[in-house]
């Protein structure tokens, strides 16, 4: 398949206008902010146009066929997320978490094409030009093509090109006794074996200066080893020291808060509305608490908050 044909002759344009459709693209997307997690700051999200959106799809969809993605990354997969994240380093005692500093940003094309040349996926000097300009988009007129958070293809592209960083980590993780998965731009590990991390976290800005150079850093003020003599936390999901998933002690109390204003008719419908979303994630990370909620305010109300709509 070549990329650049094919999608050439789906969308019905002249060579002169696809090329110049082509090099549009970076410009073509929305912008917005969300809050970041446990954090005042906000994040932006760089969401592409719809036609644009609909080719980064189906361009995806072929490459996926041809590029891997290592089994230790557990965002953005069919049957993986937060909770096998953290259920992975449930029975270990020890854990060290790093993050990378603005991850999906520092993705370039360079990247890209340097994960499609170790793939041997050889394309045309046409093809290239179509995906440095599909996948990547341009914050101002001259900026730098990066990847966004909020197009349908990031994901994908951020995980494959992570392969061989992933791979050289956890072989050498499975050496040492120690856990490793990546959810993200977060890195966890875990073992029961003490004094063990400090060599992974040398090792991990060895492998990413070896795989990236500069490119892709980690952020120093995140990284945190932790013990069970302290909260062990992973992805936002409590470890107890009885080696168990739970939302944790805080969030618990807040649900319990919220549930009690439903029932006294203080909760607007927007508050409910996320009280919804938050018990449906607390059933799949913490069941027996949802059970005694339950008992504590009646399966029909709980029933009800499941099914609340505006």
């Amino acid at each position: 398949m070549n990329y650049y044909k094919d999608l050439k002759e789906q969308l019905y344009l002249s060579e002169s206008e696809y090329i110049s459709f082509i090099r549009t693209i970076p410009f073509r997307y929305k912008r917005y902010y969300i809050p970041k997690r446990n954090s005042a700051e906000k994040r932006l999200i760089a969401q592409p146009a719809r036609t644009v959106k609909t080719i980064q799809k189906y361009i995806i969809e072929h490459l996926s066929t041809k590029l891997s993605v290592h089994q230790c990354a557990t965002a953005y997969q069919v049957g993986t997320g937060i909770k096998l994240n953290a259920s992975k380093h449930k029975d270990n005692s020890y854990i060290l978490k790093m993050d990378f500093s603005k991850f999906f940003e520092s993705i370039t094309p360079e990247i890209l094409k340097a994960r499609l040349k170790e793939a041997k996926i050889n394309l045309t000097k046409d093809e290239l030009f179509l995906f440095e300009n599909l996948f990547f988009w341009r914050k101002t007129r001259k900026g730098t093509l990066r990847l966004s958070v909020g197009a349908p293809s990031s994901p994908f592209i951020s995980n494959t090109i992570m392969y061989s960083f992933d791979k050289q980590i956890e072989d050498k993780c499975q050496e040492l006794g120690v856990v490793y998965t990546r959810y993200a731009d977060d890195m966890a590990f875990s073992t029961n074996k003490k004094d063990v991390l400090k060599q992974i976290e040398k090792l991990v800005y060895k492998n990413l200066k070896d795989c990236f150079g500069r490119a892709i850093k980690v952020n120093r003020k995140k990284t945190v080893y932790t013990s069970k003599k302290f909260n062990r936390h992973i992805t936002g999901i409590t470890i107890t020291n009885d080696n168990k998933l739970s939302l944790g002690r805080d969030k618990k109390r807040l649900l319990h808060s919220k549930v009690h204003h439903f029932i006294t008719g203080t909760l607007s419908n927007e508050e409910t509305l996320k009280l919804r979303g938050e018990l449906g994630f607390a059933i799949h990370i913490e069941p027996l608490f949802i059970k005694k909620l339950e008992l504590k305010y009646s399966c029909e109300v709980i029933e009800k908050l499941k099914k609340f709509k505006l």
